[in-house]
């Protein structure tokens, strides 16, 4: 036996990294008709349902803007597809208003607007039903999963700092989990750092997103505090090798995010290529093994949410890379100066 540590897995290649974002964009781009609401759904139905596919691409296109790491056409593709889904599915704002309206309390309309906000979209009407929503006991006493709080508490501090002054604002907190999500984070799984092998899939999301909120979806690295780094450091090798062996792309791509927003990212060949050869030739990626079939918004429905994730993935992971290249040694964190 030895003392010498073991050498770290092969990096993607980061050509490969940056390709599996671009394929994705141009697929949502062609396929943007199906980011649609459906204003005449019964309320009992869900009139915000169709809202989901239409945040999430806007939290990603923030992303994909703030790392600057996409090439001119992927970025006009997407600065285009928002504009699209803003004045046209969402009304430039109405139907966020009306969103509020039909749900009082659900505070889906508010994490939709969020990111457009902060890209510049704004609805004053939006705004003044945002302030009223979490003003009332409801917001406060809405009951949700661990996770979900601490996303809501983390995206009310990005609103605040969207909707402030400036000259208010104080400077960003360079490390350390925010204040203000420590007791939001406690309740969370991931806190526990429990048995890593009684992670399924439904814990899996919920590790990831809480990585995202503690991170500003990437944003802030430092911002994960070092326990659950090194917890994910140590396990997170392993469940990247069991949901690529059962080819769930979904998780696996929210899961390479996670990856990308260690101090230390692995950026996996095995994983990712296994990721990129998942990929159709068009862009989509499918959620589970195979592409589905049925009528074109069949389809959009089961793959958007990969495909958006294989964007998100692509550009944090390529962020980092291109960092550690101009960094030297240790990567910096993901958005940094080159």
């Amino acid at each position: 036996m030895t003392d010498e540590t073991p050498a770290a897995a092969p990096r993607a290649e980061t050509a490969l990294l940056h390709t599996v974002g671009a394929k994705a964009v141009e697929w949502l781009y062609a396929h943007r008709g199906g980011f649609r609401l459906d204003p005449d759904a019964d309320p009992e139905t869900g009139f915000l349902e169709r809202f989901k596919p239409i945040g999430e691409l806007a939290m990603i296109g923030a992303v994909l803007f703030r790392e600057g790491v996409a090439g001119s056409r992927q970025s006009d593709l997407v600065r285009r597809l928002l504009d699209h889904v803003w004045h046209e599915a969402l009304d430039s704002g109405h139907m966020l208003v009306r969103g509020q309206r039909t749900e009082p309390i659900s505070p889906i309309p508010f994490e939709v607007y969020l990111p457009f906000r902060e890209l510049g979209y704004a609805d004053p009407a939006v705004d003044r039903a945002v302030r009223l929503n979490q003003r009332q006991a409801s917001w406060a006493a809405f009951e949700t999963k661990p996770v979900r709080r601490l996303g809501l508490t983390a995206f009310r501090r990005r609103y605040a700092a969207a909707v402030a002054d400036p000259g208010d604002v104080g400077p960003p907190q360079d490390a350390g989990p925010l204040p203000e999500l420590a007791a939001d984070l406690r309740r969370t799984w991931l806190a526990a750092r429990p048995e890593p092998w009684t992670v399924e899939g439904h814990i899996a999301y919920d590790v990831t997103h809480t990585v995202f909120h503690l991170t500003e979806w990437g944003r802030r690295p430092r911002g994960l505090p070092a326990d659950l780094a090194e917890y994910l450091t140590a396990w997170l090798p392993a469940w990247l090798d069991d949901w690529l062996d059962l080819e769930r792309w979904d998780l696996l791509g929210e899961l390479l995010v996670v990856d990308a927003c260690l101090p230390e990212p692995a950026l996996d060949a095995r994983a990712w290529r296994g990721f990129a050869a998942a990929q159709q030739e068009d862009g989509a990626m499918p959620a589970l093994r195979t592409m589905p079939e049925g009528d074109e918004d069949e389809v959009f429905d089961a793959v958007y949410h990969p495909t958006l994730v294989a964007a998100f993935a692509s550009t944090v992971a390529t962020s980092r890379a291109l960092s550690a290249l101009s960094g030297g040694a240790e990567p910096a964190p993901a958005g940094s100066p080159g």
